[in-house]
């Protein structure tokens, strides 16, 4: 089967041993590029539009998780080189334990140092996936286009962090000011340039200020229940009960809005299924 991959990974011998036992196991599959960290694996994905990604978890930079999650929220689906989003395939050394959560997310992944028998599996696996896509031609539909909702799923729950105790209070400042803010205060957390924006009910009832934390929100969101805190962006968590409407644009694009304040807020697609109506 003709088809073609971009391979990311930051150790280069690796790289092209993966290159080589692919040359054997695929030969019609053509490699149309190679990057050493997660951004430059997302330019290259949107520029080549691969059928088959090969994502390094542990790359400097971004991770192959938080680069398949970013191409899942900007995947293109419309304009004149429009394709289907990549399957998706990590490259892992992460111990069994850890490959368990991989196996029960129906993820496929290949283990470091690649074995060409487990190689010829996740081949099969991925050829079998695509021979569905063929009949898909131009014009295709936006959805037929996207990651599809358990593609998205999946990539929530690798992306979800270990919860660790639950966080009662943050310390964050206020102009010239130290806050201690107890938690059940807050309605978002949304990520700027080096800090975290919290607004807060008593901010939201007047209007005007806000707090800020250095804690980056990949390291304070195992701090926060995850049934309080929803993430709707990989930059903004909001209260759960705090929202008020969804609304969906005019190019598709949905946004939330919160009671008793006046912000609008991006839901990335990557978030957009947890908002279907009951």
């Amino acid at each position: 089967m003709n088809a073609s991959a971009l391979i990311a990974e930051d150790e280069p011998l690796l790289a092209a041993a993966l290159q080589a036992e692919l040359a054997q196991t695929w030969p019609d599959l053509r490699i149309v590029a190679e990057a050493c960290d997660g951004v430059a694996a997302v330019q290259q994905a949107l520029d080549c539009r691969p059928d088959v990604l090969f994502l390094d978890i542990r790359m400097p930079g971004q991770s192959g998780l938080e680069a398949a999650a970013e191409l899942a929220e900007e995947w293109p689906d419309s304009g004149p080189d429009t394709a289907p989003f990549p399957v998706l395939v990590f490259v892992t050394a992460y111990d069994q334990y850890a490959l368990q959560a991989f196996e029960a997310q129906a993820v496929d992944y290949l283990l470091k140092p690649v074995v060409p028998e487990r190689l010829a599996r996740t081949v099969q696996r991925v050829q079998a996936l695509l021979a569905t896509r063929r009949p898909l031609v131009a014009p295709a539909s936006r959805d037929a286009l996207q990651p599809d909702d358990a593609t998205l799923q999946r990539l929530r729950a690798l992306l979800a962090p270990p919860p660790h105790a639950t966080l009662k209070v943050i310390q964050a400042s206020a102009g010239a000011h130290l806050r201690l803010v107890p938690v059940d205060e807050v309605l978002v957390f949304e990520a700027a340039d080096k800090y975290v924006r919290v607004i807060t009910t008593a901010h939201a009832a007047e209007r005007g200020g806000e707090l800020l934390i250095r804690t980056p929100l990949r390291e304070l969101l195992p701090q926060l229940d995850a049934s309080v805190f929803w993430q709707i962006h990989r930059s903004t968590v909001v209260r759960a009960t705090a929202i008020h409407s969804v609304l969906r644009d005019e190019a598709g694009k949905l946004h939330l809005t919160l009671r008793d304040h006046p912000g609008r807020w991006a839901i990335s697609r990557l978030y957009a299924p947890l908002f279907k109506a009951m």
